[in-house]
């Protein structure tokens, strides 16, 4: 049995106000404010799981002034029952001062270092309402920068009890042509092997009505570009994971949302003002189309759409 389901994803943004409302306007997504360590911040609810928007420095985010996803959190019947499974499976789980988690309610802290670059906290369950939104259906998955998916299957999967729902290789790679042109023979071409251009390694693990999308750069030694003034590709794709990993080390790295139609939300994302990555769905992950909003429109947050 799974040690629960997830309850919330709490991002670090620049103006939790200013990218609600933008959430609001252009995706119909409803929000309620709730306490997040002392201040009132927005929570947005997406499926059976909810979005909690921090400011930079919150107590709530360990007084982390990093924008980006900065923590999941599993809901779970019995807090010290939790407690015993997660020690049973040979984690630690640290208690959190009275006032720590959303309204108040106690939590259970596992760092890190504990779950593959994931801070996982550890809820009662959450009596929201649930708001639907004809644009939003639920979190389609929540982003991982990944050092090691074995890592992460082995927390997520063997320890906490979730299920490997699958994984799947994303490559780009150029074939290289030769030409010989002759004025009498005419011309020749003769093709080359394939060359990996950039390459990830994905695994999805299902937690609630969502999963967990783990990244690994398997191309390493490539150098890492990007493209900002045009739409994103797998190379792209795997240099944004490649230089986080690097940067900042394994940890969350995007939202993904399940919407019934993927060029009209990114039409309405863009209508409301927020600069695109991708202005016309792409091919993604399990046979998906995809397409992104530039952190720099939702305060330092990387979200982007998922038609399935």
């Amino acid at each position: 049995m799974p040690i629960g389901k997830l309850a919330y994803v709490t991002a670090v943004v620049a103006d939790p106000e200013a990218m609600a409302s933008a959430l609001e306007r252009a995706l119909g997504l409803a929000r309620q404010m709730v306490d997040a360590g002392g201040v009132k911040r927005p929570l947005l609810r997406i499926g059976e799981a909810a979005l909690v928007l921090a400011g930079q420095g919150d107590r709530f985010v360990g007084g982390d002034d990093r924008t980006g996803v900065n923590h999941i959190a599993m809901s779970v019947q019995d807090l010290s029952s939790a407690a015993a499974s997660l020690k049973a499976s040979g984690l630690k789980a640290t208690p959190e001062s009275a006032g720590s988690g959303l309204d108040g309610r106690p939590r259970l802290s596992l760092a890190a270092s504990q779950c593959a670059g994931v801070t996982t906290h550890i809820t009662d369950d959450l009596a929201y309402a649930m708001v639907e939104s004809s644009h939003v259906e639920r979190f389609d998955h929540i982003g991982i920068a990944s050092a090691d998916n074995a890592a992460g299957q082995d927390i997520f999967c063997k320890r906490l009890g979730f299920d490997l729902e699958s994984t799947q290789t994303d490559m780009e790679v150029s074939i290289p042509v030769e030409s010989f042109t002759s004025d009498k023979y005419g011309t020749i071409y003769k093709t080359r092997a394939p060359e990996i251009a950039g390459g990830l390694r994905v695994s999805f693990i299902t937690v609630g009505d969502c999963e967990l999308e783990f990244l690994q750069d398997i191309t390493p030694e490539r150098p890492s570009t990007i493209d900002h003034g045009g739409p994103g590709t797998t190379r792209q794709d795997k240099s944004a994971i490649g230089r986080y990993v690097a940067t900042r080390g394994a940890g969350l790295h995007h939202v993904a949302l399940k919407v019934p139609d993927a060029q009209s939300a990114l039409d309405r994302l863009g209508a409301a003002g927020l600069t695109m990555i991708d202005t016309v769905p792409r091919p993604g992950s399990r046979r998906a189309l995809i397409g992104f909003v530039h952190p720099k429109s939702l305060g330092g947050l990387l979200l982007h759409v998922v038609q399935r």
